[in-house]
């Protein structure tokens, strides 16, 4: 009897434990987003003063007809933007989740934590591999998979032939359940664009064309600030690479109209953030004043328009690439650049990739945390853009399959590891930082889901 009462207290006094660290932790989310949001602010308010540019002004009517002409060939604008500099970067970030801590652990509340020794020291809970095996079932070996030639004992092109018959069919019976389940092994590169929008549930009405003709008058009638950091940003990343540079006035298009979306404010709701606010001159700190800048609630950073550059692979028709990409943000990619305790947000993310690492390749872990070459500090920016820049197209694409199949982010942190698993015998002879990047600076030669199965399904657990 004794022991039984003994058992139940130390369930409760766990449970008691956990809910005092989780409402400890988002405490932490809100401190720390609100610390870093500031910190946003007054680099975006240094700017505006220090360039004597408002955050926003009406354009002047002839300029209105300038843009408005030149809307399908921004790319050949040369505006000057050397002034202009990015509000922060993924290595900026990076160092605000270094140094979250929640208080409830600092007294050696979690034991087991402190054998974490990578650069993320806030306990939350990531999966192992046997529980990521089970979670990405469909990548196993024996499984028939797109970008795989050699999985399984069917020849690559009998597969193909019959997964795209299926995909034929999930489309003609356009069940988003079925389409989403399909993608988990892979898109036919003819039918991605549709099993994508069916999965988003986007649909190009009438109202939809309508909604992104009125963000572009928007675009046309009012200039912020934050579009010459677009402008910047994409001349900074897209316009450099080879794959998507031809894009570059569909990015401008995109990413302009995105600023002025004020429904993109809706997943504030299941957020930690909150959007940044602006006040009318004279009237700071009154809140019946303030409207929230830039009006979608969301400030670029450096490397924000790869978010939307491969999509542009997909989808041709500005109002649906629009569409599709608003959806893929507000689902997914504003989890990579925001505070939350979310499996698929970015610290957990983080966490997940240092786990991995240290419990399966602990040599290699140790070796270059020893250089001083924290993985994560090289890992770090592939999360954050979801590989977008780094992969080759066709690759990322088939990565992308997965995130929106499973609906998780949690894969970005998988492949990170596998990438370190991959190149380990080089990274085990190097003896810097500066080292370990060179080795690890190109990615573009490697295949996503190979790599993923071998790492998931051919490491010893």
């Amino acid at each position: 009897m004794l022991q039984e009462e003994s058992d139940i207290s130390l369930i409760i006094a766990q449970i008691v434990q956990k809910l005092k660290g989780s409402s400890l932790y988002a405490q932490l989310e809100r401190q720390a987003w609100g610390s870093w949001e500031k910190r946003i602010l007054k680099s975006l308010n240094s700017m505006c003063t220090e360039l004597s540019i408002p955050l926003a002004r009406k354009r002047p009517v002839g300029e209105q007809k300038e843009l408005l002409n030149k809307w399908n060939e921004m790319g050949t604008d040369e505006p000057d933007l050397s002034l202009f500099r990015p509000v922060y970067a993924p290595k900026d970030f990076l160092e605000v989740l270094i140094n979250l801590r929640n208080p409830n652990y600092e007294n050696g509340d979690s034991l087991s934590f402190r054998t974490h020794l990578g650069l993320i020291q806030v306990p939350l809970k990531v999966k192992d591999i046997p529980e990521l095996k089970e979670c990405f079932v469909e990548l196993g070996l024996n499984t028939g998979q797109l970008g795989i030639d050699d999985s399984t004992q069917v020849p690559p092109e009998l597969f193909e032939n019959e997964h795209v018959r299926i995909g034929q069919k999930v489309l003609a019976e356009q069940d988003s359940a079925a389409a989403q389940q399909y993608v988990r092994q892979g898109s036919p590169t003819a039918l991605r664009a549709e099993l994508w929008a069916l999965i988003l549930n986007i649909s190009s009405q009438p109202e939809d064309i309508l909604y992104y003709e009125q963000l572009k008058t928007n675009v046309i009638q009012h200039d912020l600030l934050v579009d010459s950091l677009i402008y910047k940003d994409v001349k900074l990343t897209a316009s450099n690479d080879d794959y998507y540079f031809v894009f570059e006035d569909y990015l401008y298009q995109v990413l302009l109209c995105f600023s002025r979306d004020t429904s993109v404010l809706s997943h504030f709701a299941y957020n930690s953030a909150s959007p940044p606010k602006s006040y009318i001159r004279g009237k700071l700190g009154l809140e019946e004043y303030a409207v929230f800048y830039p009006p979608n609630g969301v400030i670029p950073f450096h490397g924000f328009s790869m978010y939307v550059a491969p999509l542009c692979f997909l989808y041709h028709e500005p109002s649906k690439l629009y569409q599709i990409f608003r959806e893929m943000y507000v689902r997914f990619f504003f989890r990579l650049h925001s505070i939350s305790s979310h499996p698929s947000g970015i610290v957990s993310l983080c966490l997940l990739f240092e786990t991995l690492l240290q419990t399966y390749l602990p040599q290699l872990f140790y070796h270059l945390r020893e250089i001083g070459a924290q993985p994560l500090r090289i890992s770090f920016k592939w999360m954050v853009r979801a590989f977008s820049g780094y992969l080759a197209t066709d690759q990322l694409l088939l990565l992308w399959d997965r995130i929106l199949g499973y609906n998780s982010l949690e894969i970005l942190a998988v492949l990170a590891a596998a990438v370190f698993a991959f190149r380990a015998v080089n990274l085990m002879e190097v003896t810097s930082l500066a080292a370990a990047e060179a080795v690890l600076a190109d990615l573009s030669t490697l295949k996503v889901m190979p790599l993923l199965q071998i790492f998931l399904f051919a490491t010893v657990t």
